[in-house]
């Protein structure tokens, strides 16, 4: 099982993070910020598709056709950490060494985004504090690792429980398997 969670784990991982980071290169590089959730949300879910696919390995390879619940949402779930870790020291990396400052950039274009949507000036006060709160958070490496493991998180943790349910499998005996 181990096995299983390192390698598709760290394959998982560097996917993921190569969609991050093309993204973010791309998002960097044009100034747009905005719109690119739904393709970093995409990239995430493409590569968490291979806890689906690990623990479908485990399961039908050494553990004889047959995985309960809780084995395999433990397994998806290991798989999902070591994926989402790889993400977080990925981005730690880029932020840090290529990007520093990323943060400030993507406060401006929020910012002014903010003050083009027509907001009422409490409403944009709100959404400046807002944005400078985040802006203070980010400011240290653990605020960055925090921000970074919930960007991730809604994925790493639904995968894991789908994937269970789906790959869970009784023996003939109608028992699960205890291995």
């Amino acid at each position: 099982m181990k096995r299983n969670v390192w390698v598709f784990g760290l394959i998982s991982g560097l996917l993921v993070s190569l969609f991050m980071i093309c993204s973010i290169a791309w998002c960097y590089s044009t100034g747009k910020y905005e719109g690119n959730m739904f393709v970093g949300y995409a990239g995430m879910l493409i590569s968490f598709s291979l806890v689906f696919v690990g623990v479908k390995n485990y399961r039908d390879k050494f553990n004889g056709g047959f995985i309960t619940f809780g084995q395999a949402l433990k397994m998806a779930f290991l798989i999902s950490l070591v994926a989402s870790t790889c993400y977080v020291v990925a981005w730690l990396i880029d932020y840090y060494v290529f990007i520093p400052d990323f943060m400030e950039k993507l406060s401006a274009a929020s910012l002014e985004k903010a003050q083009h949507s027509g907001l009422s000036p409490a409403a944009l006060a709100k959404k400046t504090a807002e944005i400078a709160k985040a802006k203070e958070i980010y400011s240290t490496p653990a605020g960055v690792i925090l921000f970074t493991y919930l960007e991730i998180s809604p994925v790493a943790i639904l995968v894991p429980f789908i994937t269970a349910l789906i790959l869970q499998k009784k023996n003939k005996a109608g028992d699960f398997a205890t291995a």
